[in-house]
């Protein structure tokens, strides 16, 4: 007595469900485990057959397993554990481990089933097996996508390549031609300038306003040519990375001095150009070719866009650690909206009207002073003139 109701209490605690059934496949008992999980109250399946607990077509050929066994002792599923759905009393279907044991007590045959739920792994399962194939989804959508981006780069390297050879071919053809009129333009250029001063002075003796008016007007033509061909020699030596930057020690101020002067010659009617040096060091570290074509540039603008009569600041300071050069003038001044694109290749302001010029000479100002690690600064606002500052750094 002892030992059955160990065997009882064993059975009704047990946390896997188990089942008898005779050899008619009616059940016999069913444990608390077995009936938590099948949903059904003891009463209500001890007496029926087994197929209750079953889906479809299980569900119609259990019988049929039952008289195959009997009649040819070949089992299929007793002896073995296999995995096989189940069918609560509520119709869900759910899956469970099965395994079959043959018992024989006081000579009748009786078969004990062993029922382990699988829901929650079957569950993870398949939430494993869709995250499995949302990744394949996922790697073959990352895979076609890399190949077209593959093939995209591909076909812009293909492009750029040819894009690149023809920007060469362009390259080496606009350095063939600058050079073409570097030395084609600049002999008929270099005679016409001296057969005009010749001509001028032959002039002097003939007291003719007419052949001086006609002079100077054939003297500033051969000056525009002069410093088109110069900014765009420029810029292609600029461009080409030609351009080699030679730091020397020179006194600022006799430097400055002698561009004045210079430039006062070319300066219009009553235009003065007044030179000004402040500090009482003169001696500066920079590149003195491409400082004097900044400068030569930034005072030629100064000319050019200011009227007659008017006068143009030329100042330098050098300072503890820096020195700046700065050109003012009263002319027409630039539109603040303009300011941006001052120093881009080929931008002219709106309001310089008719007043010759490329487009060229701020972009290389602002190259050379890059150069030589300066900065340049603007102040202008339309009809109230221009003042640029250029700005060097200096090793005390």
């Amino acid at each position: 007595m002892r030992n059955e109701a160990l065997l009882n209490a064993i059975i009704d605690n047990a946390i896997d469900g188990i089942i008898t059934i005779n050899d008619e496949g009616i059940i016999e008992s069913i444990n608390p485990a077995a009936c938590r999980l099948f949903l059904y109250e003891p009463q209500e399946v001890i007496g029926h057959n087994i197929s209750i607990l079953m889906p479809s077509p299980d569900r119609e050929r259990h019988d049929t397993y039952m008289e195959n066994y009997k009649r040819t002792g070949i089992a299929h599923i007793i002896g073995y554990g296999r995995d096989v759905l189940g069918r609560k009393k509520n119709g869900s279907v759910f899956p469970f481990r099965l395994g079959v044991s043959e018992v024989r007590y006081e000579e009748q045959r009786f078969f004990a089933g062993f029922v382990h739920d699988l829901s929650h792994q079957k569950e993870a399962e398949n939430r494993l097996m869709q995250y499995t194939q949302h990744l394949e989804e996922l790697v073959k959508e990352r895979t076609v996508s890399l190949n077209e981006t593959i093939d995209a780069l591909t076909h812009a390297k293909e492009e750029v390549s040819h894009s690149l050879e023809k920007e060469k071919e362009l390259g080496k053809l606009k350095s063939r031609l600058l050079s073409m009129a570097s030395h084609e333009f600049r002999t008929p250029l270099s005679s016409i300038q001296l057969s005009t001063s010749l001509i001028e002075r032959y002039a002097e003796s003939m007291d003719s306003s007419k052949i001086g008016k006609h002079v100077t007007k054939i003297k500033n033509s051969v000056n525009n040519l002069t410093t088109i061909l110069n900014d765009f020699l420029h810029v292609e030596k600029a461009e080409a990375g030609k351009v080699e930057v030679s730091f020397s020690d020179f006194d600022l101020a006799a430097f400055s001095k002698e561009i004045a002067d210079e430039m006062q010659l070319l300066a219009k009617k009553s235009q003065k150009i007044i030179y000004t040096h402040y500090g009482n060091d003169v001696t500066v570290r920079l590149d003195r070719n491409l400082l004097r074509n900044s400068v030569i540039n930034l005072i030629s603008n100064a000319i050019k866009y200011s009227g007659e009569a008017t006068t143009i600041q030329f100042i330098t300071r050098i300072e503890s650690g820096s020195c700046s050069i700065t050109v003012q003038d009263d002319g027409i001044g630039i539109p603040e909206e303009e300011h941006k694109h001052l120093f881009e290749a080929f931008f002219r302001a709106q309001n310089t009207g008719s007043i010759p010029g490329t487009g060229l000479g701020l972009n290389i100002v602002l190259r050379y002073v890059k150069l030589m690690h300066g900065t340049i600064d603007l102040e202008s606002a339309v009809d109230n003139g221009t003042r640029f500052t250029i700005t060097f750094p200096q090793n005390d």
